[in-house]
């Protein structure tokens, strides 16, 4: 795939959608960390619906770790690995508190450094709070970007490092949102629906379904 090629992808993509956003429901930066910490192997609706009924009890790393760990897992349980999760959200919380003063740090070192932050977390943080042009690359990334030939590699890391590569800088900030709702809604996994695609004329797929 090439400049050109790549290019004319985003730009239709971004036609199609000119102000992406997450799909996850948040209103301050530390709402969204957590989200993104509970959103690993679940799904954003879920995710959605606990931290609806979290949120309005406790939306601050203090708030969070005077609801305990019990109290915490009592509004997160309908979400798959709801211990672990608890756990690292509580120590999350207190490395917060007592390393940041209770703010979201806005690089990636620190980001990185709290329990139950990956890569992939930073990555979104970074992006959808902070405004910065990085590309967390999640299962439907990966497969849109391999599918498509926009940016293939065999790990995530190895995708990420060629989208952060080859995208085109006017398309770098949004580019994690139109990949991931694209391959959520479009490019599913099981049967894509390239009939729908605005990007299909220009997809590398060589075995699309188009009925």
């Amino acid at each position: 795939m090439n400049r050109d090629k790549r290019n004319e992808i985003f730009r239709r993509l971004q036609a199609a959608n000119p102000a992406p956003e997450t799909e996850l429901v948040y209103a301050t930066e530390f709402e969204l960390l957590i989200a993104v910490i509970l959103s690993a192997q679940a799904t954003d609706v879920g995710v959605n619906k606990a931290t609806a009924r979290l949120f309005p009890v406790a939306n601050t790393p203090q708030a969070i770790l005077d609801l305990g760990e019990d109290g915490l897992k009592q509004h997160i349980k309908t979400i798959g690995l709801f211990n672990s999760k608890a756990r690292n959200i509580m120590k999350t919380c207190a490395a917060l508190v007592a390393q940041h003063d209770g703010a979201v740090p806005r690089d990636r070192k620190s980001l990185e450094a709290l329990p139950g932050v990956g890569r992939k977390t930073a990555n979104v943080v970074l992006n959808t709070a902070f405004g910065q042009a990085t590309i967390a690359v999640d299962t439907h990334i990966f497969r849109v970007s391999n599918r498509t030939g926009i940016a293939r590699g065999k790990t995530p890391r190895a995708v990420e490092d060629r989208l952060v590569r080859l995208v085109p800088e006017a398309f770098k900030r949004d580019a994690h949102h139109w990949l991931i709702l694209h391959g959520r809604y479009i490019c599913k996994a099981r049967k894509p629906a390239c009939a729908a695609c605005v990007i299909e004329d220009l997809c590398e797929y060589r075995h699309k379904v188009l009925e």
